[in-house]
């Protein structure tokens, strides 16, 4: 027997890959599904089953394609109803793989058709539990998610389901099993989730808040709500790509890599309603850039990020890339649903500047001459557009807070005429930020380069927390 776990980073997502005696089952495979076929072919296995725990909020699953090109069973458990052929399996079935068992556990909560999967070794013994969203590594799955797709679903009843799901069904279980779960410490599906990806059933109700032994419903219920934060707007859309159905990855990547010379790209973003992004660094992409572009780095948290920003997941995208990574950046935006990039800037933007092409930039400071400037002008206005609860934590004196995630109402509260400082935690953030306000007329944001871990390193700035009293936009 073979378990292995297909972690993820920037969705802070994992899959596995179960394999016994020459069969394999995939567990929520990602949108790119190659290599599980090649590791299946390394192997010598076939890939007979694609086990979902769940219509994923956050990601495109890659279940369709890799049943076309394998042959393997979609499986879902009770209550799904998907609009393609699947083996909808009951509560307490049990699938034979090879030499080994998965049990079938209905687990509704995070969303109704949630399931978990339990792995038996040959002997029969219950080793481990692929608990999808319903249980993570010091969390729970949020249950606010599945109303965005039925009304009647309240997160209050969602929450019920899922503290009768986990009493009931979860907690019963072995100590010894190992928990592997579908997301980690990042993903927008949870709020307090570890950094590990996987643990003991036995120390999770040590240490999971949402586990205590003497926790009663209505405070687990006011437990999981307390504190959850509004959803990416794209992820009821990113549920019904996952229902419905979508195009082929091999199509996405065939659509998107069309190489434009800088006259030709140009022409596309004249004659589309195409948004230009650019997926190089913040700072280099400050130094110069093509007029109205929005740069979400690819070395960062790239794809939560673009599903923040982009709230319609068929607008038609043009990619300006670090060379050699048009596809990289392609299939990571088809990962979260964005399947209409259309192509990419051959020659990337040093080939822009080589045509003679129009030049924006984005003005930069240092955190040292932010400190600086801010002893002779005390009065500059700085924007914090970290989370709420980072500014709540700490931040300068006198700040505003401008999260990044609600950018539409940050804009509205920014002047056009006055000029701004702008820090995120490192500089990623910030710089989102500000080329998405540039490309709608905001000339006058100003990036603090290295954000609030470089400020604070200056040792020359104010800090405080939320008991002391401050200006907020939001």
């Amino acid at each position: 027997m073979k378990v292995e776990q297909i972690y993820t980073g920037c969705l802070a997502q994992g899959a596995y890959y179960i394999m016994s005696d020459g069969e394999v089952a995939i567990i929520d495979p990602l949108r790119e599904v190659a290599p599980y076929i090649h590791k299946a072919k390394l192997d010598h296995a076939t890939i007979k089953y694609v086990l979902e725990t769940h219509f994923h909020a956050d990601f495109v699953s890659g279940h369709l394609d890799l049943a076309k090109k394998t042959g393997a069973k979609i499986v879902f458990g009770p209550s799904a109803a998907p609009s393609f052929d699947f083996y909808a399996a009951k509560d307490g079935e049990e699938i034979k793989l090879g030499k080994i068992k998965i049990r079938v556990i209905h687990t509704p909560g995070h969303t109704m058709e949630s399931t978990c999967y339990l792995l038996m070794d040959e002997s029969g013994k219950e080793v481990a539990l692929f608990s999808g969203d319903t249980l993570f590594i010091g969390d729970v799955g949020r249950p606010d998610l599945a109303q965005k797709i039925k009304s009647e679903l309240t997160q209050e009843i969602l929450a019920g389901y899922l503290y009768d799901s986990l009493r009931n069904k979860v907690m019963t279980l072995p100590d010894d099993i190992v928990i592997y779960p579908a997301h980690g410490a990042g993903s927008a599906c949870g709020k307090k989730m570890s950094k590990e990806t996987q643990d003991t059933l036995g120390n999770q109700k040590q240490t999971n808040y949402a586990l205590a032994a003497d926790m009663t419903k209505d405070e687990f219920i006011a437990a999981v709500l307390d504190g959850l934060v509004a959803p990416p707007g794209y992820f009821p859309l990113n549920v019904m790509m996952n229902i419905q159905g979508y195009d082929s990855i091999d199509q996405v990547l065939e659509r998107g890599q069309h190489a434009l010379n800088p006259a030709a790209f140009e022409a596309a973003a004249n004659e589309t309603g195409a948004l230009i992004l650019d997926t190089r660094s913040a700072q280099i992409f400050a130094k110069g850039f093509v007029p109205n572009s929005i740069n979400i780095g690819i070395d960062g948290s790239f794809a939560p990020w673009v599903g923040a920003m982009i709230p319609d997941i068929k607008q038609e995208i043009l990619l300006i890339t670090d060379d050699g990574r048009e596809e990289e950046v392609i299939t990571r935006l088809a990962r979260v649903g964005y399947d209409f990039t259309i192509g990419f800037l051959e020659g990337g933007f040093s080939a822009w500047e080589k045509a003679g092409k129009e030049v924006d930039h984005i003005e930069s400071v240092s955190a040292v001459d932010l400190a600086n400037l801010k002893t002779t002008h005390p009065d500059i206005t700085i924007l914090d557009v970290r989370k709420a609860s980072e500014f709540k934590s700490e931040h300068i004196k006198g700040a505003q807070n401008a999260p990044l995630d609600f950018i539409n109402d940050s804009m509205a509260s920014i002047d056009k005429d006055k000029t701004y400082y702008v820090h995120c935690a490192a500089g990623y953030r910030s710089m989102i930020f500000i080329s998405t306000l540039k490309a709608r007329g905001f000339n006058r944001l100003v990036d603090v380069a290295g954000g609030f871990a470089a400020i604070k390193e200056t040792g020359k700035f104010k800090l405080t927390d939320y008991s002391i009293p401050t200006t907020l936009l939001l």
